[in-house]
């Protein structure tokens, strides 16, 4: 079912909108002057008029039972703010250049998370533009959009969006978004949207006004459900999975990152992120053109992404944090929250072999067993990180890795997600050590709402044992301050950073071993008395052999290699990465004692 103002050529636009409880919905449109037109209704509850003679951007509202006037809930833009009209848009008046574009294989991607907002001192998509050479020329293909759904005034993470459709007025709205991905495709480079189905945020959110789309049945830290497994619950999916396709059909976008997918509450026999599965796949065989879905998701569930002749849900792939909480507690010693999981090499052995840590273990933080083995799953199926707006951003401080960590350390991260036999995600800045923090910022209207946004916040730092005071979030301070320092990248540390980083992207690229994510092809090995981890990763005659060591000590390693005679390719102690000096040999072959320096990583690749 078709939602929103759909515009047509001849100057018509069809209205749909579902009200099912509603006796009366009339559309006021807003022209020289405002002029109200009936709307009919069909036995699903949706209200539809045919407007003639109609600007492609006029706006507009719809009145219920006379008595109420709100935004449309599928409006393509809201140019004034979540509380003020809706606009028609033309979605066909942007001529597209991609034609011959197609997307990257998702084991092929690295990709690199944005906020708009401050990425660019502009904060806008257009601004994105003239930076986009510089990502290519790091490595990344894919970029990953944080949520542009309107949200209420001009600063936020794009979580508390609540107009699924509409794209936010402060970054450029529609007609500065479609250029951005135009011009990412001209060079190569796909683009990921993140999306909130889970939740709604309370600010402008007025589908209640309309209809069931929340649902009583569960308690959420935002409210209300929404309703996807309730009575009326159909037309609450249409409404999701139309947003999905709307993406794909008018925005080109490459794939949708499924935000906090453990937060959709759903108990019905085909849930509703299988029902999106399976309508996304028939739209990718019908136009030709593969698009992906990728979760966020706490669970470790392989359900998830699991095929459905396997029962599960057939997502394309997942985000999974144990890789992320197996280094950081490595570099950082963090023990508080759930950092209090992880801490021992042998989290970070079992992160490479099998991608989730706990595969029904025993969780210290959550007081139960927890998740479900993954080393049967294809490693292209996992999306792993170092740093994201999450482990950043709900930090008390808004710290990057770059503030806790050892400039040693940083490289030592680096090679390991690079070297990872999974999808790599850089969070923006992360390629050359940006300093500035990535603070929680907001802007409502609600006084009410903001002080319990700060105390929510505040709660939530508890379990980590921060006691520091936090930045207001509805500052503009804490906005301004996060955005990242783009002259930094040419200079000292910060350069030698970048250029580390685009080494290690590029021998990914290059290497068989590395390039090719076959989950059986790696051999992890760690000595936790001596903080030392080494594996080797190979694709048929191509071998790598990585050695990393989180000791602030030099450690000399007594345990047999792989076989062979190794060459190094990269040594993050080395002087041309502004290391201190040590190295290790040039060549190495299968004998007992090798000396690694204090945080060190290295690589070596088998000669034939």
């Amino acid at each position: 079912m078709n939602i929103g103002a759909r515009y047509k050529i001849q100057k018509e636009c069809e209205f749909t909108v579902w009200a099912p409880f509603r006796d009366k919905v009339d559309i006021r449109i807003f022209r020289h002057q405002a002029a109200t037109y009936p709307m009919q209704k069909d036995e699903k509850g949706y209200w539809r008029a045919q407007i003639k003679k109609i600007d492609s951007k006029a706006k507009y509202l719809y009145v219920l039972d006379d008595s109420l006037e709100r935004p449309d809930p599928a409006s393509f833009f809201q140019p004034q703010g979540v509380h003020c009209p809706s606009q028609v848009i033309d979605q066909d008046c942007f001529a597209w250049r991609d034609q011959n574009w197609s997307n990257i294989p998702l084991a092929e991607m690295i990709m690199y998370e944005v906020h708009v907002g401050t990425f660019t001192p502009e904060g806008t998509f257009k601004a994105i533009i003239p930076r986009l050479n510089e990502l290519a020329e790091l490595g990344v293909n894919a970029i990953e959009l944080m949520p542009v759904a309107q949200f209420p005034g001009e600063r936020n993470w794009g979580y508390d969006g609540v107009y699924p459709f509409a794209v936010q007025n402060s970054y450029g709205g529609p007609d500065e978004l479609k250029p951005l991905i135009d011009a990412c495709h001209s060079i190569g480079m796909a683009v990921i949207l993140d999306v909130v189905y889970n939740h709604l945020g309370p600010e402008g959110n007025y589908f209640n006004d309309f209809g069931p789309y929340f649902t009583e049945k569960y308690k959420t830290p935002w409210g209300k459900a929404i309703n996807f497994d309730d009575a009326y619950n159909d037309e609450v999916r249409n409404f999701f999975s139309e947003n999905a396709l709307y993406w794909f059909e008018h925005f080109h976008i490459d794939g949708l990152r499924l935000d906090a997918i453990h937060a959709i509450n759903d108990d019905s026999a085909k849930p509703f992120l299988k029902e999106l599965n399976e309508k996304v796949d028939d739209w990718s065989k019908k136009n030709e053109k593969h698009v992906y879905l990728i979760a966020e998701s706490d669970l470790n569930d392989i359900k998830i992404i699991q095929s459905p002749e396997q029962g599960g849900f057939g997502l394309h792939a997942q985000w999974s944090d144990d890789f992320h909480h197996a280094v950081h507690t490595l570099l950082t010693g963090e023990q508080g929250g759930y950092y209090q999981d992880f801490g021992s090499i042998h989290h970070l052995k079992k992160a490479l072999e099998e991608s989730f840590v706990y595969s029904w273990d025993y969780s210290p933080y959550r007081k139960r067993y927890h998740g479900s083995c993954a080393k049967d799953i294809p490693a292209d199926k996992f999306v792993v990180c170092l740093q994201n707006h999450d482990q950043v951003g709900n930090r008390m401080l808004g710290e990057r890795l770059s503030g806790l960590a050892s400039f040693e350390g940083l490289k030592v991260a680096a090679g390991l997600l690079f070297f990872s036999p999974c999808i790599p995600l850089i969070f923006m800045g992360e390629e050359y050590a940006e300093k500035a923090p990535f603070n929680y910022f907001i802007s409502h209207s609600d006084k009410d709402l903001i002080e319990a946004v700060k105390s929510g916040r505040k709660a939530k730092f508890s379990s980590f044992g921060w006691k520091e005071k936090f930045l207001d979030p509805q500052g503009e301070q804490a906005f301004l301050s996060s955005r990242i320092n783009w002259t930094d990248r040419k200079e000292g540390q910060h350069k030698v950073m970048l250029n580390y980083c685009k080494e290690l992207i590029r021998l990914r690229k290059e290497m068989p071993a590395l390039k090719n994510l076959i989950r059986k092809n790696i051999e992890v090995r760690c000595c936790e008395d001596q903080s030392v981890l080494y594996f080797r990763r190979w694709d048929k005659g191509d071998q790598i052999l990585v050695i990393v060591s989180f000791s602030q000590e030099q450690q000399s390693v007594d345990g047999k290699l792989p076989d062979g005679k190794w060459t190094k390719i990269i040594d993050s102690l080395d002087e041309e990465w502004s290391g201190p000096g040590f190295s290790l040999e040039k060549e190495i072959g299968s004998y007992k004692n090798i000396t690694l320096g204090p945080l060190n990583f290295a690589a070596y690749k088998r000669e034939q």
